[in-house]
C-alpha cells in the first residue's frame, strides 16, 4: 500500500517516506503515526487511538505526543502554525486534511532498501575477509558501528534505518562488518584493537577513499581513534557517537571477576539471540532503556543475525580492555564528540574523557539514556543534524 499526500508519498511495504521524490529519515513511531493519519484521513484519530497503534497503549506524556507530531509535521513539509497536512482538533486529537490517495503497488513499488547499497569484500593483511559496502551518492563517509552488525539486515531494520537513510541521503556511505561479524569472516580467536584497525584501513582502501571523515559508535570509535592517529592524512574528520577511550574493566567500580558482568552472565545463560530469554531481554534493555518492546525485539533479531555468542565473547573480551588514551592527543582531525548524558553502560564522563584528550575537538551532550541513537530516541533528529551539519563544515573530502 502507498499513500501519496502533498508531495509526498507513504510506502508501507518499503517503510520509507518521500517527499519531492526524495526520502526522508524518520523514526519508527513518526512513521506510524503518518500511516495511521493517512489511513483515516479525514477522520479525526483521537490522542487514545495514536496511543493504542503507535505506543501500544502505554502511558505516554502529552509532550511526547506532541514531539512526535511536530516531527511528523517537519517530515512532510507542514508546521504547527500552518496545519496544511495534519491539523490539531484542540484537546481532543489529529486529523490528516491533505487529499491522500491511496495506491496498491505490488508491481511498481520501490525498490527494496536492501537493493540500494552494493555488498563487496576486501582481504586485510592478516587475510581476513571484511565484507564493506556502498549506499548513497555525493562526498563519502565512512561509518564505523558496532560489533553486533550484519550489513544487510542493519540496512532494513525499523530501529536502524533512519539513520543509514540519513546519511546515505547525502553522502557516499560506506559501511562494514568487523571481522567475526555479519557477512565478514568468523574469527578463529580473539582479536587485537590493532587488527581493527587495519581492517578499518582495508575498507577505506578498497573503497577509493583517500582523505575522508568517519562516523563511529562505541567501540569502533576506539578503532577511529586510534586509525586517526597512525594515519592523519587519511582522516578529514570525526564524529564520535557515546564513544569511550578504554573499556569498562580498566574503569573504576569494574567488577573484580569477570563472570559478574551481566553480558558474561547472558552469553552463558545460552539465550544469545533468544527474545523469549530473561537475560538477553534483560541486557537489552539496559543498552536501550528508552526503546519500546517491539524496537527490543527487533534489536535481539540484529544481534541474533550478527554472529555466535562466541563471536561476541571474544570480541567483548577486548572491548573490555582496549585502552587508546594515549592516541587521543595524536588526533590532528576536527572531531565532534556526541554522548547520552544518561548513559547506563558507557557513562557521559567517559565521553567527556574523549573530547578532553582530542585537541580541539567539541563537544555534544543530549538528554537520552540509551547506548545507541536509534529512530525512535527523542534526540535522533537532534543527533543526525549535528552530525551532517559537522561533516558539510569540511567540504567535499
Amino acid at each position: 500500500m502507498r499513500f501519496e499526500f502533498s508531495d509526498c508519498a507513504l510506502d508501507l511495504e518499503a517503510r520509507t517516506l518521500r517527499r519531492q521524490s526524495k526520502e526522508i529519515a524518520v523514526e519508527p513511531q513518526v512513521f506510524d503515526i503518518l500511516h495511521l493519519l493517512a489511513d483515516r484521513a479525514g477522520k479525526m484519530v483521537t490522542k487514545d487511538e495514536l496511543i493504542d497503534a503507535v505506543w501500544e497503549g502505554r502511558i505516554v506524556s502529552d509532550a511526547t505526543i506532541s514531539a512526535r507530531i511536530s516531527t511528523a509535521r517537519a517530515a512532510v513539509g507542514d508546521s504547527g502554525n500552518r496545519q496544511t497536512i495534519i491539523r490539531t482538533v484542540s484537546r481532543r486529537g489529529f486529523q490528516m486534511v491533505a487529499k491522500v490517495v491511496r495506491t496498491e503497488t505490488p508491481d511498481a513499488r520501490p525498490a527494496s532498501p536492501s537493493a540500494e547499497q552494493v555488498i563487496r569484500y576486501t582481504s586485510s593483511p592478516d587475510g581476513a575477509s571484511i565484507a564493506w559496502s556502498r549506499a548513497g551518492d555525493g562526498p563519502p563517509v565512512l561509518y564505523a558501528w558496532h560489533h553486533l552488525s550484519h550489513l544487510e539486515q542493519d540496512w532494513t531494520s525499523r530501529i536502524l534505518r533512519p539513520g543509514l537513510a540519513a546519511l546515505s541521503e547525502r553522502h557516499s556511505l560506506i559501511r562494514y562488518d568487523i571481522r567475526g561479524a555479519g557477512l565478514s569472516d568468523p574469527i578463529p580467536a580473539e582479536p587485537s584493537l590493532d587488527n581493527h584497525v587495519m581492517d578499518m584501513k582495508a575498507v577505506a582502501d578498497a573503497a577509493g577513499l583517500e582523505r575522508f571523515p568517519i562516523v563511529a559508535t562505541l567501540q569502533s570509535a576506539a578503532v577511529a581513534i586510534r586509525f586517526a592517529a597512525l594515519f592523519p592524512d587519511r582522516v578529514s574528520r570525526l564524529v564520535l557517537h557515546n564513544a569511550y577511550a578504554r573499556g569498562r574493566a580498566l574503569r573504576a567500580g569494574a567488577p573484580d571477576i569477570a563472570e559478574n558482568d551481566p553480558f558474561i552472565a547472558l552469553l552463558k545463560s545460552g539465550g544469545w539471540g533468544d527474545p523469549e530469554n530473561g537475560f538477553m531481554r534483560a541486557w537489552t534493555t539496559m543498552v536501550l532503556p528508552m526503546a519500546s518492546q517491539e524496537e527490543t525485539t527487533e534489536l535481539i533479531r540484529l544481534i541474533a543475525h550478527s554472529g555466535p555468542a562466541e563471536a561476541a565473547l571474544h570480541h567483548r573480551t577486548m572491548i573490555d580492555r582496549l585502552d587508546v588514551s594515549d592516541d587521543l592527543q595524536r588526533v590532528n582531525a576536527p572531531t565532534r564528540v556526541i554522548h547520552s548524558r544518561l548513559n547506563p553502560i558507557h557513562p557521559v564522563a567517559e565521553g567527556r574523557r574523549v573530547a578532553a584528550g582530542i585537541p580541539s575537538a567539541e563537544f555534544v551532550e543530549v538528554d537520552s539514556s540509551n547506548t545507541i541513537f536509534i529512530g525512535s530516541d527523542p534526540v535522533f533528529q537532534r543527533v543526525m543534524a549535528s552530525t551532517l551539519e559537522f561533516l558539510a563544515q569540511g567540504g567535499p573530502s
